[in-house]
């Protein structure tokens, strides 16, 4: 491995239709600080959006994104656990870029 490199492949964008106009999700009624809350990728809200909203299958909802089945799952995986961890905790959902791509222009932020 070369030196002050990260292991693996370098993390590609996912291609992702539906940016929110809404990025924060809290508790009604309280407070919560920016460290409480849970991050949610765009990536992984378009994941959900797609699988459980949509009704796609895993294979379908893949090819839409432009990325692996095995990369979808876990995007699907993460942004699920994340959901729930901020449901049963009573955490704040925070949408946030990430890396993806759109028609209209192209992101790397994080």
């Amino acid at each position: 491995m070369t030196p002050g490199r990260g292991r693996g492949r370098r993390r590609g964008p996912r291609w992702v239709e539906n940016i929110p106009p809404t990025t924060y999700f809290g508790p009604p009624g309280e407070v919560v600080s920016h460290s409480d809350s849970v991050v949610l990728t765009y990536a992984e809200l378009e994941a959900i959006r797609l699988v459980d909203l949509e009704g796609l299958c895993q294979e379908e909802a893949s090819a839409r994104m432009g990325i692996s089945r095995r990369t979808f799952w876990s995007d699907l995986r993460s942004a699920r656990v994340k959901v729930a961890t901020a449901l049963v905790n009573g955490q704040a959902i925070r949408i946030e870029s990430g890396e993806y791509d759109t028609e209209n222009r192209k992101s790397s932020r994080r």
